[in-house]
């Protein structure tokens, strides 16, 4: 076996898998395209921003983007408190690579698309 499958055999010491684990749910990536475009974004707006997502699920993705270092957030001690997210360094460098992926399957989806309808998928 060569030195690269070797690498990705193990899931607990994969890179790849640890990381697509985290962010190739449903709404991690979206989290981090907005909070991209907005610098700074409130709990409130980000949720409007992304549509159909419950404020449980976006609680649930914030934290884990936070726990891998992803996403600051920030509160204020106010009456409510106002709770700000942002993208740390670790998070902006991500941004290229999935404006990359975002751009391969705009320009792909109809392929992919035709693809399943042909087989059935």
């Amino acid at each position: 076996m060569g030195k690269i499958s070797e690498y990705y055999r193990s899931s607990e010491n994969c890179p790849i898998r640890t990381v697509l684990d985290r962010i190739g749910d449903k709404w991690s990536i979206l989290v981090i395209l907005i909070l991209g475009e907005e610098e700074t974004i409130r709990f409130n707006e980000l949720q409007k921003s992304m549509g159909d997502i419950s404020q449980k699920m976006l609680t649930v993705t914030l934290r884990k983007l936070e726990s891998d270092g992803l996403v600051h957030r920030t509160i204020f001690p106010e009456i409510p408190p106002r709770v700000e997210y942002k993208l740390t360094e670790r998070g902006k460098s991500l941004l290229p690579h999935i404006h990359s992926l975002s751009d391969w399957a705009a320009d792909n989806i109809k392929g992919i698309k035709q693809s399943r309808e042909q087989s059935g998928h």
